[in-house]
């Protein structure tokens, strides 16, 4: 099964296009190490402040699958620079 979620993130502490790659590259280095994820910006790269974030997980488990993705919108909703503003999720 493969999962797909993206989420619409708006960025607190960035007030330039540098700040917002730090900020991202902090959040997508540690969700891709510690969860095993294929993460990455997929829309809104020339606007400082918003962003897409695309993130994807192969299992052969469903209960998996939703397990790990909980845990990353998880990680998003906790981290007090961003603010999560939309979220779809697809199942292929």
């Amino acid at each position: 099964m493969i999962t797909v979620c993206q989420i619409e993130i708006y960025i607190y502490e960035s007030n330039s296009l540098k700040d917002k790659r730090r900020i991202l590259k902090s959040i997508l280095d540690k969700l891709k190490n510690k969860y095993n994820i294929t993460i990455a910006e997929t829309d809104y790269n020339d606007k400082w402040n918003r962003s897409i974030i695309t993130f994807a997980t192969v299992s052969n488990s469903g209960k998996f699958s939703d397990k790990i993705i909980n845990q990353v919108e998880k990680y998003f909703e906790m981290d007090g620079r961003i603010e999560v503003l939309k979220r779809e999720i697809y199942r292929c």
